[in-house]
């Protein structure tokens, strides 16, 4: 198990070290925008002695590497900053907006991965027939279309003709969780159809490619079913790259759901992001963009990680 620890250990560093950069990009591409985030919160006429005041409040009068680092001791504490639009601390805004959005990424995700590995193993057994190209040819024509135009079908067909779900997800604090699921059945379902594909065809293709292997001849040679030869023998073993897969397309369930959520004006991150972009409050978009990545990169960890256990070689060297 040495082996495996030490790589885990290796990845570890490696996640954490890549999230000071992505810190380090984030940083300074909210530091190099044109304009003036002191002019542009007092507007127009604002004087230089109001904008300078505010300046100095904000702290734009020192050094960025000095500002960087000010940030950087603050996320370590666990403060975000403050929003400069509202006063507000910013863990406290984006508290139940982070958790909308792990919300409505977990129901995505509950449908879609069981969904996925169902096709692809159905589409396993019956290679190059009608259900195998019947499931392709649909899932690709999914995958073809942007986010906004799935959402949009959607809304027209589910919400406006036949009026099964509502057009506007709106969640709101003490809401039941059966409404709360009726809400976002609409968000969950686009989500879903753009990431379906991915998801099916890797399991699709991981599992064909363990089927070469001379131990899935002989469990064919001793009369064993297809499908139980695929889900007993095949599918554990192409779980590694199932896995990594699967993990990619949770954190785009978490981290891409901007475009998805102002469709549906959910009150999410994407939403919350979107808003103060337009509102230059550059203290939430650094903590957004940072939320995002870390995500992103935790999840991907996840998979590295979960990869290594999986491998036999390394939890037991020789």
């Amino acid at each position: 198990m040495s082996g495996a620890l030490k790589l885990i250990a290796q990845r570890i560093a490696l996640g954490l070290l890549l999230l000071l950069l992505v810190s380090i990009l984030i940083f300074s591409g909210t530091q190099i925008l044109p304009g003036d985030v002191a002019q542009s919160i007092l507007g127009q006429s604002a004087t230089p002695e109001n904008l300078a005041n505010l300046r100095a409040e904000l702290g734009l009068e020192k050094p960025a590497y000095i500002r960087y680092f000010e940030w950087l001791a603050g996320l370590m504490r666990g403060d975000l900053g403050t929003a400069l639009t509202s006063g507000v601390p910013i863990s406290e805004a984006i508290a139940v907006r982070l958790e909308n959005t792990l919300f409505l990424g977990a129901f995505a995700a509950a449908v879609s991965v069981p969904l996925a590995i169902t096709l692809g193993l159905v589409s396993v057994r019956f290679r190059n027939r009608w259900p195998d190209k019947m499931i392709s040819a649909s899932t690709l024509a999914s995958i073809s279309l942007p986010e906004f135009f799935i959402g949009y079908l959607l809304i027209l067909f589910f919400g406006v003709k036949l009026g099964w779900f509502p057009s506007v997800a709106t969640v709101y604090e003490g809401m039941s969780f059966a409404d709360r699921i009726n809400t976002t059945v609409l968000p969950a379902l686009t989500l879903t159809l753009v990431v379906l594909a991915h998801m099916m065809r890797m399991t699709r293709a991981a599992i064909l490619n363990v089927m070469q292997s001379a131990y899935i001849e002989t469990a064919e040679l001793k009369g064993l079913g297809s499908f139980k030869i695929i889900w007993r023998h095949a599918l554990p073993n192409a779980i590694a790259p199932i896995v990594n897969v699967v993990m990619l397309n949770m954190a785009y369930l978490i981290v891409g759901v901007v475009v998805v959520e102002v469709i549906f004006v959910y009150p999410g991150m994407g939403q919350y992001l979107v808003d103060h972009v337009s509102k230059r409050d550059v203290p939430v978009v650094q903590a957004c963009g940072l939320i995002f990545a870390a995500i992103f990169i935790g999840l991907n960890l996840l998979a590295d990680v979960i990869s290594i256990l999986s491998n036999p070689r390394l939890r037991h060297p020789k």
